[in-house]
């Protein structure tokens, strides 16, 4: 046997080992698990390129088939056996007992020289891996201390922040064992730093509980080394639980465990026993049962190409460890959209500004202001913009009218998605003037008419029947009364609609916790109703105004109040006709459960839009709002819903609970009549759709998804909408290819198909999708599991990309995550199978670094009109 290298290619090193046989294929196999000749050989392929170093290849040379113990003539079967075996099988193969003439003896010492020749080679190229690039790659996946960790960069600061933490927590100057984790900024993985406590301690020949100051120094010093060697050394003896140099089985088992328990991953920990034992199958080969330091040195310095193989087989093309080639250069400000979020509400302050200094520069010339000044004519001035924001406050929350603009070209200069901001901003707008109004009137106004002296009085006589009120008859009047009464029930709404109360973020005792949640920020918003009633016999009865057409409140807000009217009474009839069955509840992890409803007739929608609910077995009055799970072109309606408040939870109780007999069920009686169908099924009102910013996105050619937990519905819908017009596009293809060949003279069918074709170009213009989902629950991902593995399963042209993020685990390159991100490269190299979302789609750890995501998706697409939008949970 003879062991060569040679050197192929320039720019980024790899190696690669192979058996040269007599007969044999030239193409090289690497020698190690079962996975890793796979992405060497895949490596090999595509290594020839521009921008690789030179290639060192070990290649083994057996001289004859009689020094290797094989029969003279006998050939090898299939040249190479199959990729998944390991070189140590192969070796087996090779020197296993082929001729009854040898000796029982003789065949173990060929196993065994050939199992010490492989591990000897695997060894060698363990050592020439070692280079600068690759040692540092490795490195970046063994950090026991970070930023995160030791709360900072600079090692003295760190080390300055450690002692801090011993001073509180050593007891007769020593630090215990448990506390240690807490110390070094390991207190939510206390477990973990207890196993890098003694793993340190072990090195040191130490069994103690507890440590000093000084010791402490030399265990962080240790523990925040940069050198690869020492975080290696006590990576490895963290799994060599008892120091014998050797890993078993075991041994890593425990440490997946710890590594699952320190990244709250209990599913991970009730499998790892399969995971260790896919580890030991990729470490050792040659069923030692035991692997050495060198072994998983190798595992740890190949980590990035077990990561980009496993990427090649999934969806997720764009991970963390893919280096960015072309940069997008950001600009400052989007023109386009700052101008649409401008001009509005530049010219709504124009507006009030006009009409504040018109009606002030009015009562400026009246012989009323003699008597009250200049708080008359600010009042004055403040109520004229609130007749103003009066009316405009209700046109943002007209979603049908918003819905129908969408539809048409307002959608191009008016921010329509913004309308509940500019909502927020008007009712800022009328408080700030309601004070600057009633203000005014009650401590300046007022009061100066009650002691202006008889000459001052004549010249406001008349407004007032030639009678000198007092302040009680001022307030107890018309205007008077219905002002204070507005002031109150706006003053209760406003209150009701900061989101402390809204929230629930206010603590009351009962009875008056019910002032705080959803419910009572619905309720007392119709308040409002009443407001609107004052506001019009408030400016039907104004003083110092005699003339009918003078009095403009009416003229303000009768349209508006008109729209909205109109607005909710078509909301109403819709809801009693959008009575929807029931098909399928499905009880989901992470308190989300999943309802798919019988399209009604007629109900049209677009993917990314929302509808209303409303259940009257729990409230005949509450509507709330769920985006849409399904698409369009899907004969049902489906969404997913998160349980986070009462409505939710009771919702969710009466639609998955025994409903065989009556029961009370919150605020209403389960069976009551009107509220069940006739299947005894409770009803199940629909409206909507209502237009949402997702809806557009057929506008633009390639779309950035981020759905950040439940806040990823809408997506879902778009992603199907997506498979589903893949799915036509193809159906189309095959039948114009089966039209052409069949009947290339039937002018009808031909016409049919070229109108249908140029339809859908025009309303499929969304050429690729990239879909990044960050969630903090490994449980998320049951919630769309089918969805995701339908789309990775049919998106054969890479049109849609997902990405799954999962923040409640460290990031990639902390040692709490370094064995969990290798098992789950393995795991999908070998099964095709995330190991945390049971998907195609792979995993990443931590927030995803989205310059770089931009960065990514801007090269991948330099010419192209690109569409991002965030999913939060509402």
């Amino acid at each position: 046997m003879m062991v060569r290298t040679s050197s192929l290619g320039s720019c980024s090193t790899w190696y690669s080992r192979s058996f040269d046989l007599p007969g044999d294929s030239s193409e090289p196999t690497a020698v190690g698990g079962a996975m890793l000749p796979i992405f060497l050989n895949d490596l090999r392929r595509h290594g020839n390129g521009e921008g690789r170093e030179s290639v060192e290849v070990v290649t083994v040379d057996l001289m004859d088939n009689a020094a290797a113990g094989l029969p003279a003539n006998q050939p090898l079967a299939n040249g190479f056996l199959a990729r998944s075996t390991s070189a140590a099988s192969r070796l087996r193969r090779m020197f296993s007992w082929r001729s009854t003439r040898k000796s029982t003896s003789d065949g173990e010492d060929q196993h065994q020289a050939a199992v010490a020749a492989a591990r000897e080679m695997m060894r060698m190229k363990t050592k020439m891996m070692r280079n600068k690039s690759s040692a540092q790659r490795a490195l970046g996946g063994l950090r026991f201390i970070n930023k995160s960790t030791g709360g900072g960069s600079d090692a003295n600061v760190m080390w300055k922040q450690v002692e801090a933490r011993f001073d509180v927590l050593a007891k007769d100057g020593l630090l215990s064992r448990h506390d240690f984790g807490e110390c070094i900024g390991m207190g939510d993985s206390k477990e973990f730093a207890v196993g890098v406590f003694d793993a340190v301690a072990r090195r040191r020949r130490q069994k103690i509980g507890g440590i000093t100051k000084a010791e402490l120094h030399e265990f962080w010093l240790q523990i925040s080394d940069h050198s690869f060697d020492a975080r290696l050394q006590i990576f490895f003896d963290m799994v060599d639980s008892n120091g014998d140099g050797k890993i078993t089985r075991d041994e890593v088992q425990e440490l997946i465990m710890l590594s699952a328990s320190a990244n709250r991953l209990s599913h991970l920990q009730e499998r790892a026993e399969e995971y260790a034992s896919l580890i030991m199958e990729e470490l050792d080969p040659h069923h030692l049962h035991y692997i050495e330091l060198w072994q998983l040195e190798a595992l740890l310095l190949q980590r990035d190409n077990y990561i980009n193989y496993s990427r090649a087989l999934s969806t997720s093309s764009i991970g963390r460890g893919q280096n960015v080639s072309t940069t997008f250069n950001f600009k400052p400000t989007n023109l386009v959209e700052n101008w649409q979020r401008t001009w509005i509400p530049l010219l709504w302050v124009m507006a009030m500004a006009g009409l504040f200094t018109w009606k002030f520069l009015q009562y400026r010339k009246r012989a009323a202001f003699q008597v009250m000044g200049y708080c008359l004519t600010t009042a004055k001035g403040a109520a004229e913009t609130l007749k103003l924001n009066m009316a405009l406050i209700l046109l943002p929350v007209c979603r049908n009218i918003l819905t129908w603009l969408r539809s048409t070209k307002a959608s191009l200069f008016i921010p329509l998605d913004d309308n509940i901001n500019f909502h927020k901003v008007i009712a800022c707008a009328i408080a700030i003037g309601t004070i600057l109004h009633a203000g005014n009137h009650l401590t300046c106004d007022f009061p100066r008419i009650i002691r202006s002296t008889p000459q001052e009085f004549a010249l406001v006589a008349s407004d007032f029947h030639a009678v000198k009120p007092t302040y009680k008859n001022l307030l107890t009047g018309v205007v008077g009364l219905t002002g204070i009464a507005m002031v109150t029930f706006m003053t209760i709404a406003y209150s009701l609609a900061t989101q402390s109360f809204r929230k629930n973020g206010v603590k009351l005792p009962k009875p008056f916790n019910r002032l705080t949640g959803f419910n009572a920020f619905w309720y007392s918003h119709h308040l409002f109703g009443l407001v609107y009633i004052l506001l019009l016999i408030h400016g039907t009865f104004l003083l110092l105004v005699h003339k009918w057409y003078q009095k403009t409140t009416w003229m303000y807000i009768s349209v508006p109040l008109l729209l909205y009217t109109a607005e909710r009474s078509l909301r109403t009839c819709r809801g009693e006709l959008y009575a929807v069955k029931i098909l399928k509840v499905s009880v989901l992890p992470g308190g989300v459960f999943s309802l798919i409803m019988a399209k009604p007739n007629g109900f049209k929608y677009k993917s990314g839009q929302y509808v209303f609910l409303q259940c009257p077995t729990i409230s005949p009055f509450e509507w709330h709002p769920f985006s849409l799970t399904s698409a369009p072109g899907d004969d049902y309606l489906s969404v997913h819903i998160r349980t986070v408040g009462d409505w939710t939870q009771e919702l969710k109780q009466v639609f998955t609970e025994d409903n065989s007999s009556a029961c009370v069920i919150g605020r209403a009686k389960f069976g009551a009549l009107g509220n069940v169908l006739q299947a005894g099924q409770p009803k199940l009102l629909v409206d909507g759709p209502y237009g949402a910013p997702a809806q557009d996105y057929r506008n633009y050619d390639v779309l950035l998804l981020v759905g950040l937990g439940i806040g990823a519905t809408p997506f879902i819908s778009i992603l199907k909408d997506l498979l589903n017009n893949t799915r036509q596009d193809d159906q189309l293809v095959a039948y114009m290819d089966s039209n052409t060949e069949t009947s290339r003279s039937d002018d009808s069918s031909n016409s049919f198909t070229s109108s249908s074709s140029t339809g859908k170009k025009k309303s499929a213009r969304t050429r690729n999708a990239h879909f990044y989902w960050v969630t903090r629950e490994p449980a998320s991902f049951e919630w769309f599991k089918g969805v995701m593995n339908e789309v990775a399963e049919m998106d054969c042209k890479g049109q849609i990309e997902m990405h799954n993020y999962l923040t409640s685990v460290y990031e990639e390159s902390d040692a709490r995550s370094t064995l969990i991100t290798i098992v789950q490269a393995l795991n999908h190299a070998k099964h095709g199978v995330d190991i945390l979302s049971g998907t195609r789609v792979r995993t990443h750890f931590a927030r995803p670094n989205w310059r770089d995501v931009f960065n990514k998706v801007a090269a991948k697409h330099p010419c192209s009109t690109e569409f991002s939008i965030v999913g939060r949970p509402s």
